[in-house]
């Protein structure tokens, strides 16, 4: 233990910030730690998004592909499983849009699919957008109904 060998507890100490551009002596004036000319050492002075200092740039080395289809319709999908769960912990016999969203599955402008994944074991009716081949196969082989939203609304 020696007086001179006293230091403050690590972190309680901030370093002081570097002050640039106060005269020679500070070691951090003149060119103001900038270099010498040069756009970067002028005032105004800010890079273009994606500007490689005049190298052609990533976006447009790379060439364009690809198409957004505009026709494409976006589904949220929900599988049979999913659906007998709910039959299970909420004893119905009838599943449709207002339902999926009360329980959180769906949100108000969402499309929703039936899909084919897991197995059914009771008879459900089941009201929503579209249906998968196999989950519709599944649902009328327990003797229930699959009817899509669209057909009901036109008829």
């Amino acid at each position: 233990m020696n007086l001179s060998k006293l230091t403050p507890a690590e972190g309680s100490v901030k370093n002081a910030k570097k002050r640039i551009g106060r005269g020679q002596g500070s070691g951090k004036g003149g060119t103001s730690t900038k270099g010498h000319k040069g756009a970067q050492s002028r005032s105004g002075y800010s890079a273009k998004r994606g500007f490689e200092g005049g190298q052609m740039p990533l976006q447009r080395r790379v060439p364009k592909f690809g198409f957004k289809n505009i026709n494409r319709v976006e589904y949220r999908g929900i599988n049979l499983d999913v659906i007998q769960g709910l039959v299970d912990d909420n004893n119905v016999t009838a599943i449709d849009l207002a339902f999926l969203i009360s329980k959180g599955l769906a949100h108000k402008n969402d499309k929703v699919k039936v899909l084919g994944r897991g197995e059914l074991k009771s008879k459900v009716d089941i009201q929503v957008h579209a249906f998968s081949a196999t989950a519709k196969s599944a649902i009328e082989a327990k003797g229930g109904s699959a009817v899509s939203v669209e057909k009901v609304a036109k008829a």
